[in-house]
């Protein structure tokens, strides 16, 4: 959630909003950011919100995030029911709770967990969540190990690619933990076994290996990287577990890539994470974690709550969220069932690789990625291409309402600017056809230009911005270890 910024300059004088009238009533003025004094017509205080958020952008036509923006009607129906139950009152609402466990048994099953029929996981708020609970649960088995050791005054480390999503470096900030960032180098967009390796040391927790890069679409290679430290084992002896991120690609792989080995099939995988509000094709906020046995989640970290007349295990940073989503996600996964999230999953994959095929195909673009992992494909502007930016390209795509994101990858490849595009299900062929005429017709204007238009600060697309202490922390590590 981001904080609350300073108000908008332009609204300079105008405290007040102006309803005039709503729209036949009589003309009114409530206060912009104060509580009003009195009480407000529901109708007038909905068709005040509703107008405003009007201005927001066109979610179906949005191609940067991954995050579910179609839903069917009964699910609709089936949270609309369900956003009054807590998940934390198991008590209360035990039929939730089970639905809860058996998303749980299945994604372990799915994930090829040892015992998929008592599994150790849990829903979380979302990915994040699940990411800071896994990291947790690395951090604690380090401590564990640390005390049996008889070492003091150690500082855990988590080896990582730089191209992370950001709830991994607020994980290390807020617990205390070395980020150890792998950049990019060359062509290398993605953590690799090689470097991986190179980070780690006797304080690693862990290896975090992202099945889908948000920065490319990519998969990072889950199976070399465990067998490198299978390597490193037994020339140190060091432990290291792996995390696999699969924020998206955990509800991709098993479907379009089944036989990938990336799971829990690997025995250096711990933990494995998803956000059910991506490719579980869930709205927001729902996301899982997984972990292979009950040994991988340390029971200290596992609260045992007498709460509203029962008592109950429970492992999470928020305690009172809704229900709604877990249902949803149940009612999704059996109502698509393996065959239906096959078919979901394999459309986008088609849409996205036909659709990063054709943008090639035009001569002004160059593919980094084209769609065959993740449905998701990175391209920057071709050699030759003059005059103008990706971040023109996405201005451009913006006016016929497209949200293509353009932006800078991290270091040390700080001098390439991309755009990406997210196909979600609902994005279709059709869809993937007017983007392409939207963008084919921009190219001639784009083209003509003397000089680019926009440039980075245009762009209001961000995989997460940096603090300065993290800035100084990622140039440290890269120097310790170039």
């Amino acid at each position: 959630m981001p904080l609350a910024h300073s108000a908008d300059p332009d609204r300079t004088g105008r405290e007040e909003i102006g309803v005039n009238p709503v729209f036949t009533r009589e003309p009114l003025r409530i206060p912009r950011d104060r509580l009003p004094e009195g009480e407000l017509d529901p109708q007038t205080a909905y068709q005040i919100v509703h107008d405003e958020l009007m201005l927001d952008g066109n979610a179906r036509l949005n191609l940067a995030t991954f995050v579910t923006t179609w839903m069917s009607d009964e699910a609709r129906t089936l949270m609309s029911e369900c956003f009054d139950k807590n998940m934390i009152d198991k008590d209360e609402y035990p039929r939730t709770a089970e639905l809860e466990q058996r998303c749980v048994r299945m994604l372990a099953d799915l994930w090829h967990a040892p015992d998929p029929d008592h599994p150790t996981g849990c829903s979380t708020t979302g990915s994040s969540e699940a990411c800071m609970l896994a990291g947790l649960a690395l951090k604690r088995r380090w401590q564990h190990r640390v005390a049996r050791d008889g070492r003091t005054g150690a500082r855990p480390n988590l080896v990582m690619g730089i191209n992370v999503q950001v709830c991994w470096e607020k994980f290390a900030n807020y617990w205390d933990v070395e980020a150890r960032l792998v950049p990019m180098s060359g062509d290398r967009f993605h953590l690799t076994a090689e470097e991986a390796v190179r980070y780690c040391d006797e304080n690693t927790i862990g290896v975090v290996a992202v099945l889908g890069s948000t920065f490319d679409g990519s998969y990072e290679p889950v199976a070399e990287i465990c067998a490198a430290l299978d390597q490193l084992q037994q020339e140190r002896g060091w432990d290291i577990p792996v995390h696999v991120d699969g924020a998206s690609g955990g509800m991709i792989a098993p479907f379009c890539d089944p036989e990938l080995e990336w799971d829990f099939r690997l025995p250096r995988v711990a933990s494995i994470n998803t956000s059910g509000h991506k490719y579980g094709l869930v709205y927001p906020g729902v996301g899982w974690v997984v972990w292979r046995d009950a040994r991988a989640l340390p029971e200290d970290l596992v609260f045992h709550v007498n709460y509203l007349g029962g008592e109950m295990p429970t492992f999470a940073l928020n305690f009172s969220r809704p229900g709604a989503q877990v249902a949803a996600q149940y009612l999704n996964f059996i109502r698509f069932g393996f065959e239906g999230y096959r078919r979901v999953q394999q459309y986008c994959r088609e849409v996205a690789s036909g659709l990063a095929g054709r943008i090639a195909d035009l001569g002004a673009f160059r593919l980094l990625t084209d769609g065959t992992q993740l449905p998701v494909f990175a391209f920057t502007l071709a050699d030759g291409e003059e005059g103008y930016s990706v971040f023109d390209v996405s201005a451009a795509l913006r006016e016929h309402g497209w949200l293509v994101p353009a932006y800078t990858f991290p270091a040390h490849r700080e001098d390439l600017a991309v755009l990406r595009i997210v196909v979600r299900n609902g994005f279709t062929h059709d869809m993937a056809d007017l983007l392409l005429g939207d963008l084919s017709r921009a190219l001639p204007r784009l083209r003509g230009q003397d000089k680019p238009q926009h440039g980075t600060e245009s762009s209001t697309f961000s995989h997460g911005a940096e603090s300065g202490h993290t800035q100084d922390a990622r140039a440290r590590h890269q120097a310790q270890h170039a």
